[in-house]
């Protein structure tokens, strides 16, 4: 039987994320605060009005896709290209320090006994510290939109940084499933991620040429190559999951990657940013909310999840931050990108399933996992906020200056400083007047 329930899920999703991001905005919060608050509060873990639904799934996962296609259309190249190898650097350190973070927290709380089926405990301690370098980018990418800071040296750092850092996370879950599960090849992954980057490289270059080469010839109807985008949007997306195991939203990024160099990407970008306001984007970032559910934990488990969510945001700050210094970011910038990082969100979350399939994660730390998604997700836009209005500190900080100074002048100062200025006026006025007396007059 057909039914029509999804058309009132959708309703009061995108009526609570509305309310709820008007309020934030309010508390000088980003609005994808709310949104994500939305979820949680009409899902299980509060109201539990609303519930995950395949439809909602497939809406959020589209409306993702859509939100980093938007990222790579917006990105500036210039930015990109020099941060190419810091991204590297930042991504790398970034990865190593939650890990060895999380795997050095997991062993002092886990020696053995909370160990299911024939998994070691070394093995299920490491998989914690894996699932804390997960980074969600998509949060961030809608705070620095929102922010207006995308575009940014240390906004490009963050863009390039957490699409490194998803590549190393799927290889650091194959390196540690392959000891789990001998049907997974780490050299066929390694193989995978290769093409897929060839793939791009060959499949972007002949788009982009075509794409522009149709473009110059026809500028009548703009919207039809909304639609040529949007294809090369999803297909780009499935190829990358499908046949090379990498996330569909890098290759969603790639495909905006592609085409933001091209004539017409901001009209494009405008259309699709549209269509990602008012559905897509709210119902992706309340299906993370939607999904949460808080289980019953002993009193050892909440304090091993307390200690965790700290170590899963120093190690993200230390790590990516160190990497950028160590580029030559500035102390703020630095701050900023490890800021940018700290976001586990949905990829924590699928990462932690993938565990719990394979028997290399006990039931008893999706509480902790849920408790650091939950908390991650929503103070990263918080402090994203606050590290990046540090930007126009010396700017107000000139400014007081400038009215001390102004202050500092007595009276008298005030009058010879308008007496001047009227001595400069004067001469101005009648300077035409000397240049005409001082010109040669006429034979006539």
């Amino acid at each position: 039987m057909l039914t029509y329930h999804y058309l009132l899920d959708i309703a009061l999703i995108l009526l609570a994320t509305k309310l709820l991001g008007l309020f934030t905005r309010r508390l000088q919060m980003p609005q994808v605060v709310g949104a994500l608050l939305a979820g949680v509060i009409l899902g299980p873990a509060a109201l539990n009005i609303l519930h995950e639904t395949t439809f909602l799934k497939q809406v959020a996962e589209l409306g993702v896709i859509i939100l980093m296609f938007n990222a790579g259309l917006e990105t500036n190249l210039t930015e990109l290209r020099k941060a190419g190898k810091a991204s590297f650097v930042i991504a790398l350190i970034g990865v190593l320090v939650p890990l060895a973070g999380g795997f050095g927290i997991a062993c002092i709380f886990n020696r053995g006994d909370l160990v299911q089926g024939n998994t070691s405990a070394f093995l299920q301690n490491m998989f914690i510290g894996v699932i804390l370098t997960a980074t969600s980018v998509s949060i961030s990418v809608e705070t620095l939109r929102e922010l207006g800071k995308l575009d940014t040296r240390a906004g490009s750092a963050i863009l390039g940084a957490a699409l490194i850092d998803d590549i190393m996370g799927i290889i650091a879950l194959t390196v540690i499933s392959s000891f789990a599960d001998a049907s997974v090849n780490l050299w066929t992954v390694l193989l995978k991620i290769a093409l897929f980057f060839v793939f791009v490289g060959v499949i972007g270059f002949v788009f982009y040429k075509v794409f522009t080469l149709v473009i110059n010839r026809n500028n009548k109807d703009l919207r039809r190559y909304v639609i040529v985008a949007f294809v090369f949007c999803l297909v780009l997306s499935y190829m990358a999951e499908r046949f090379f195991g990498v996330a569909d939203i890098t290759g969603a990024y790639f495909a905006g990657l592609i085409i933001c160099n091209t004539q017409r990407s901001k009209y494009i970008a405008s259309r699709f940013e549209t269509l990602s306001y008012i559905l897509l984007s709210p119902i992706f970032f309340a299906s993370i909310g939607l999904s949460v559910q808080l289980p019953s934990m002993t009193g050892n488990i909440i304090l091993f999840s307390a200690l965790l969510l700290l170590v899963a945001i120093l190690t993200k700050i230390v790590g990516c931050g160190l990497g950028a210094k160590l580029c030559r970011y500035s102390n703020n910038e630095s701050l900023q990108i490890g800021v940018g990082m700290i976001s586990r969100g949905e990829v924590a979350l699928i990462v932690a399933n993938k565990g719990a399939a394979m028997g290399i994660l006990s039931s008893v730390f999706f509480g902790p996992t849920i408790i650091i998604v939950i908390v991650t997700t929503i103070i990263t836009p918080i402090l994203l906020k606050i590290v990046f209005n540090r930007d126009n500190k010396p700017a107000l900080a000139e400014t007081e200056a400038e009215h001390e100074l102004i202050k500092s002048f007595s009276r008298s100062e005030y009058l010879e400083m308008d007496e001047q200025r009227m001595i400069e006026a004067d001469e101005t006025a009648t300077m035409p007047i000397r240049k005409a007396s001082k010109a040669p007059k006429s034979e006539g």
